[in-house]
């Protein structure tokens, strides 16, 4: 079932979808293209709603967190927004102190996008032209973000095509807490991710290049292991970032296999939901949400604490244009990008 509404932020008119089958429910909107709600049953039978949010549309427009969002054209960090392309140096807007963060300064996320529902998949299509010249980007890109609900499954397949030789690495930017987005941290969620490497960064959060086994370290999630393990190991300077102890994970994870496969489990021992992704991309992004403190939050909350939800950012790896070795990002007219992403909620 779809239901479709109108509202306006900012002067602009935008979508709000929603996807429901039975308990399930996910609340769309085509501001950033993002991931509002999603409420999933736990091993009793009670629903909660999963992801993280702010309160308003307002303020997700706003969002420098970028929950639930669509991050592009280029997720992740590009050290000083520069790159090479075809022999010519490529300039990008710098937004995260001297460095290029998940698209810019006006990136996919603070976008409104085309809206198209297709009632019989219980699915909605957000679309969108990036115009050659964005954020300093070359080339026309055609972007389309798909979420579809058939529970207990929901999927994001994420496509686009250019004009004109450019880099895409287009993620979704959802925050989980499989408790409930108001439950408290995600600290004690057990997870296990299907990655034997690792790419380790800088005191800016930068991919240094390096590509570094997990084995003996605290990136190591092979086994089941909570995240909250092993945090105060984790060597993370948070890119000038004010947090308490550890600012935990923010890595990128070089993932076991190729093609679409499982690469990723989360399982929450309280309400016993577990979530699975599959995915068809080389990396993960596992942020574990440290710099959440404070942030407005959805009711019954004010401000979400630190480690409050994970991301699981399926990608290319990050700074991957000035790291020949790191698989590459580039997208020529004729090739498609495709970056395709199933969740699967279940329980224990």
């Amino acid at each position: 079932m779809i239901e479709h509404s109108t509202r306006t932020v900012d002067g602009t008119e935008v979508d709000v979808v929603v996807l429901s089958e039975g308990p399930w429910r996910a609340v769309l909107t085509n501001l950033g293209a993002r991931l509002v709600e999603l409420h999933v049953p736990d091993k009793s039978g009670r629903t909660a709603d999963v992801v993280l949010q702010r309160p308003t549309l307002e303020e997700m427009a706003h969002d420098e967190n970028y929950f639930g969002a669509t991050a592009g054209r280029y997720a992740n960090r590009i050290k000083e927004g520069q790159f090479v392309l075809a022999g010519a140096g490529v300039q990008l807007s710098l937004n995260e102190g001297k460095n290029h963060l998940h698209g810019g300064i006006r990136g996919f996320d603070q976008h409104v996008w085309r809206t198209h529902l297709d009632r019989d998949a219980n699915s909605v299509r957000f679309s969108r032209m990036s115009r050659d010249g964005e954020e300093g980007y070359a080339g026309n890109l055609d972007t389309h973000v798909t979420y579809t609900l058939v529970p207990p499954v929901l999927r994001i397949g994420i496509r686009a095509t250019t004009d004109a030789a450019t880099i895409a690495n287009i993620v979704n930017h959802a925050y989980f807490n499989l408790g409930g987005h108001d439950s408290g941290t995600i600290l004690d969620h057990v997870v296990r991710i299907r990655s034997s490497f690792y790419t380790p960064v800088d005191d800016e959060l930068l991919a240094t290049g390096e590509v570094r086994a997990v084995d003996g370290t605290a990136f190591d999630f092979r086994t089941p292991t909570a995240i909250g393990a092993r945090l105060a190991e984790v060597d993370n300077a948070a890119a000038g970032r004010e947090v308490t102890d550890s600012a935990g994970y923010d890595h990128n994870f070089v993932l076991d296999g190729e093609g679409m496969r499982e690469v990723f489990e989360a399982t929450d021992p309280r309400s016993g939901r577990r979530l699975t992704l599959s995915s068809n991309q080389p990396g993960l992004q596992f942020y574990t949400g440290g710099y959440l403190r404070g942030v407005s939050a959805k009711a019954p909350l004010e401000v979400y604490p630190a480690y409050a939800g994970f991301t699981l950012e399926t990608q290319t790896f990050p700074g991957a244009p000035n790291h020949p070795h790191f698989p590459s990002a580039r997208l020529e007219p004729g090739e498609s990008y495709v970056n395709s992403i199933e969740l699967r909620f279940g329980t224990v």
